[in-house]
């Protein structure tokens, strides 16, 4: 299978051509999980795959439909309610380890954990969404010098233990709630099938990838990340190139492309994220002008399967200015469908656009 080939399966397979999927919430569980540090574009990141504005994203998940959490990597994720119960049970345990390192150097011991948890449990009690800031205030009425503690700490560890998950915005502001008001309980699975359950999401969504690629983006060891390949093998097919081996969900590969597709993305998207080799959609000559030495994705134009540029919004008050870069000249037979890229982004955000 040809670099051009792989390109094209992952357009279909990451609902970026030919989406059948008619919610928010089915994007998202969709792929299992999709990157969510910068809230925005993670909306985009639904929205582009699924005809919806930026305001309907909001209320699934102000509705709880969707979750922003930290999961699977220690980053926000978007998930889909019923998912999270049992992705949480598989992936926490490697994204505490860091945490837990954390945690030593601050002095946090088990016992001053659990009182955080108290106290946490007691103010949000009765679905009473409060902001991070707000919780840390409360905490540190009863514990001396919490406020030389990171924040995050105290709140991801919550995350990773269970307790709280995002709760509706407040105006501009997240707030957290008790997961279990928030989230409807579910019965618990072991890991063999937790295991299959994610890499079956990921091959469907993702394919063709590699093993490399699936370790990745879970955060699983390469021994687990194999272990679950073998588990749903009979569900997966196999390509082969000079370098790697790839697997996709069997029936999901698509012979027959649209050319002259383009897509304008959203910075982390699943397309560039989720895969640790990204050579088969970005050219290396380009590679640090699209992901920062710090590993900050930016927002990129997609022709093809191909990154050809990057781009960026400003919004104003009754319009969205969007600045294009491209990597090489594109042909004016392109210049219809970037123009209906262009709007199907101010059709998300209900603002005329501009250029």
């Amino acid at each position: 299978m040809r670099r051009e080939e792989i390109a094209k399966n992952r357009l279909f397979n990451q609902q970026l051509l030919g989406t059948q999927l008619t919610s928010a919430q089915q994007v998202v569980r969709h792929f299992g999980a999709m990157q969510a540090q910068d809230y925005a574009m993670s909306k985009w990141a639904v929205g582009v795959r699924k005809p919806a504005t930026d305001s309907a994203i909001e209320e699934a998940i102000n509705r709880g439909e969707i979750i922003r959490t930290h999961i699977m990597r220690p980053t926000w994720h978007l998930v889909a309610a019923e998912d999270l119960r049992w992705m949480l049970e598989l992936t926490a345990p490697h994204v505490k380890q860091p945490l837990s390192s954390m945690c030593k150097k601050y002095g946090l011991d088990n016992e001053f954990i659990s009182r955080c948890y108290k106290i946490i449990e007691q103010i949000l009690e009765g679905n009473n969404y409060l902001t991070r800031k707000e919780i840390v205030e409360a905490i540190s009425q009863q514990n001396q010098g919490v406020d030389k503690i990171p924040a995050t700490l105290i709140m991801m560890s919550a995350e990773q233990d269970g307790i709280v998950c995002n709760g509706p915005r407040r105006g501009k502001q997240i707030t957290y709630a008790l997961l279990d008001e928030r989230v409807p309980p579910a019965s618990s699975i072991d890991r063999e099938e937790a295991l299959t359950k994610l890499a079956l999401r990921y091959f469907t969504s993702h394919g063709p990838a590699s093993v490399q690629d699936f370790s990745w983006w879970s955060g699983l060891t390469m021994a687990d990340s194999r272990k679950a390949i073998k588990m749903i093998e009979p569900e997966l097919q196999k390509v082969q190139t000079d370098k790697q081996t790839y697997w996709y969900r069997k029936g999901h590969l698509h012979e027959n492309g649209i050319a002259g597709n383009v897509h304008f993305l959203p910075a982390f998207d699943e397309f560039l994220v989720s895969y640790k080799d990204r050579s088969t959609v970005l050219d290396p000559v380009v590679t640090r002008q699209t992901i920062t030495i710090n590993g900050i994705f930016r927002p990129v134009i997609v022709v093809d399967g191909q990154v050809v540029g990057l781009w960026k919004r400003t919004i104003k008050k009754d319009k969205v200015q969007i600045t294009t870069h491209y990597f090489h000249p594109l042909p004016k037979s392109q210049n219809k469908a970037l123009i209906e890229a262009i709007e199907q982004y101010g059709r998300f955000v209900e603002l005329a656009t501009t250029t």
